[in-house]
């Protein structure tokens, strides 16, 4: 018995998984970890050759349980780290993303070894209005905060008049990473 094949379907049925395969990489890689994207990963590298004065360093991420076991416990949306240099550790770093009033910004947190800020940075703001955050004139508020230390927007941290949503956006995201390490320290 002869089976009749029609080539017009086996060649559609390789199209169409090879279709299916080709839509599926488009779609991963378009939605890249924030954390590989070129421009930001060079703004990161920038901050931290200013901040601890050194020429190379290395970056090796830290494993930060957020939560209580009875709520249920995850993890941050950003990236803590340690930084090294040859073979002293400089300090730590939080690379995070906030909520300005329509879009998200980028920003780092670089820490000395004993888990006070160094420097506060805003790497990538997106939005028009509200770019008073980024001033290093605001964002030295935060500098010498520790782990025991709660900034509070409109009380030991500045109000900035037409950026008040990403103002306060930054101020509960900076406190959040002092609470986090505050339990890292604890460890």
């Amino acid at each position: 018995m002869m089976v009749k094949v029609n080539r017009s379907s086996v060649n559609f049925k390789k199209f169409s998984i090879w279709a299916v395969l080709l839509i599926s990489a488009a779609l991963l890689t378009g939605f890249e970890n924030w954390g590989q994207d070129p421009k930001l990963q060079e703004k990161v590298k920038t901050a931290i050759l200013e901040t601890y004065e050194v020429e190379e360093y290395m970056q090796s991420p830290i494993d930060i349980p957020i939560g209580d076991a009875q709520e249920g416990a995850g993890t941050m949306e950003g990236q803590f780290f340690k930084i090294m240099g040859d073979a002293d550790l400089l300090g730590y770093g939080y690379l995070g993303e906030a909520p300005s009033m329509k879009r998200i910004f980028d920003y780092i947190v670089l820490f000395n070894p004993d888990l006070s800020i160094k420097k506060v940075k805003v790497l990538i703001y997106r939005e028009d209005h509200g770019r008073q955050i980024g001033s290093q004139r605001w964002l030295q508020q935060f500098i010498g905060m520790t782990v025991n230390d709660t900034p509070n927007y409109g009380e030991n941290i500045d109000a900035i008049s037409g950026a008040t949503i990403s103002a306060k956006s930054m101020t509960k995201a900076v406190g959040k990473e002092l609470t986090e390490f505050k339990k890292y320290k604890d460890l």
